[in-house]
């Protein structure tokens, strides 16, 4: 009998001894003489789940999770739903319409600190890192194209530094055009993106205020809002020259002939944390075993994708209508190790996709307190914060308790070993592998703050200006 089989009807007679009279939860557990008793045989509380995501190639966790058995393995029925756009996948987690979904880092982040709707939500698991890139219009990548130093094979060296863009934004404001880009959504991942590499080679993205959320003051760059599916066809349309996304619309553009990458996030922060999976607060503490079997289930997605060998079936799956629904042959471009930028300019980016390896999956404080820094710096969060409120807000929010809980299981269960399992309190080393070689120290997010010569400052007083 299948492991799954066993869980299964451990759940059945749970819910059997519970419509029997009691709300006190009862412990079952369901053994062979080949297979003991573990803490992954918890009764699950509610193994019917429906989850959501955009159709993204790092929603990839959960095609897996379910179309590999893991979902079944730990004794859930999962359905995944595709969702129009974040706002909706926001929305509906937090209405209980979805049990939980793929979504944008920062929005659990934002939702916590004071920006947007309000909710109390949590993750348990992070879904990749890496996976975006900035595209431009053929226009835009002709002219840009002669400000870039070639290598001795004669294509543009990289990564590009916006630097670049700033005399093809001179020229468009010349001839009566503002620049515009778009990117997925306000508290994205892509928005901080495109906003840090414009920053960074000192062309202002504009800013947000209390009374201003669009966050185009003073910028020499309008940014806007399209979901990710929609962005092809809105460079082609010329309503943006430029986007910031994740896979496959990147290389879609390059497939179709529209438009040229420039740069990924990899070159702009090495080995960024990007999506998460997100429940409410009240779904975790009402199903906690619940949590923890999806996390297991995901953390095994995770590893599974990441083992030699795999894409390519990964891009199978992923090509299908109910997941990303893309050409195998976009997907592959770079699900498979590598990543077309001009045409025919395909070069290996072994990391482009990373869903397990450099301890993907664990969700930590420093990546979220990296999203809180970019909130305060271009004002989305509109008030001075001491440095105690970052820590004490992502601890609210990032739940690492949940993730090592499910990781232990898994070495018990004999998925993991005991060396996968990172040593850490949560927050990484600080590091400099950013595009203009800042340092990021997630214990000092004041310092960091302050490290930037576009955006809000902060001074010990907790006072803000803006330069």
């Amino acid at each position: 009998m299948r492991k799954s089989n066993v869980k299964i009807l451990a759940v059945l007679s749970a819910i059997f001894l519970m419509s029997c009279g009691g709300e006190k939860k009862k412990e079952a557990t369901a053994t062979t003489a080949a297979e003991p008793a573990a803490a992954s045989n918890s009764v699950i509380e509610k193994p019917q789940l429906t989850f959501g995501f955009i159709k993204l190639t790092d929603m990839a966790p959960l095609a897996i999770a379910k179309e590999k058995g893991f979902f079944e393995d730990e004794g859930l029925f999962v359905s995944v739903e595709a969702q129009s756009n974040w706002k909706n996948v926001l929305d509906r987690v937090i209405d209980g319409q979805l049990d939980g979904s793929h979504m944008l880092a920062g929005q659990p982040i934002a939702a916590g600190a004071g920006f947007g709707r309000q909710a109390k939500l949590v993750t348990p698991f992070s879904m990749d890192l890496n996976g975006n890139g900035i595209t431009v219009s053929n226009d835009v990548w002709s002219k840009m194209k002669t400000n870039i130093p070639k290598g001795p094979d004669g294509k543009p060296v990289h990564p590009i530094s916006a630097e670049a863009l700033k005399p093809v934004i001179e020229s468009y404001k010349g001839e009566g055009k503002a620049f515009k880009m778009g990117m997925v959504f306000p508290v994205s991942t892509h928005n901080y993106e495109i906003r840090y590499w414009l920053a960074a080679a000192g062309i202002n993205p504009g800013m947000y205020s209390k009374e201003n959320i669009q966050g185009q003051i003073d910028a020499d760059v309008l940014l806007s809002v399209t979901p990710p599916p929609q962005m092809p066809a809105t460079l082609e349309s010329g309503t943006i020259y430029g986007y910031c996304v994740g896979e496959p619309w990147n290389q879609q553009a390059v497939f179709k002939g529209i438009g040229v990458p420039v740069v990924t996030n990899y070159d702009i922060w090495k080995n960024n944390p990007e999506k998460v999976f997100v429940m409410t607060k009240k779904f975790v503490e009402q199903y906690p075993n619940t949590a923890t079997a999806v996390t297991k289930a995901l953390i095994r997605a995770g590893k599974w994708l990441d083992t030699p060998g795999n894409r390519a079936e990964a891009v199978k799956i992923l090509s299908k209508s109910e997941y990303v629904g893309a050409d195998e042959a976009v997907l592959s471009n770079s699900m498979t190790g590598t990543f077309e930028f001009e045409k025919g300019d395909k070069r290996a980016m072994p990391d482009f996709n990373v869903f397990y390896r450099y301890n993907a999956t664990y969700p930590f404080y420093s990546d979220g307190i990296w999203f809180l820094t970019q909130m305060r710096r271009w004002g989305q969060i509109p008030d001075s914060k001491p440095a105690a409120w970052y820590d004490k807000t992502i601890k609210e929010i990032y739940r690492p308790d949940i993730w090592t809980k499910a990781a232990k299981s898994l070495v018990a269960d004999g998925h993991l070993e005991a060396s996968e399992l990172p040593t850490t309190d949560g927050y990484k080393p600080a590091t400099t592998d950013f595009i203009d070689g800042n340092k990021f120290d997630a214990k000092d997010p004041l310092g960091y703050i302050n490290s930037f010569k576009i955006g809000n400052k902060e001074n010990t007083e907790g006072v803000s200006s803006v330069e």
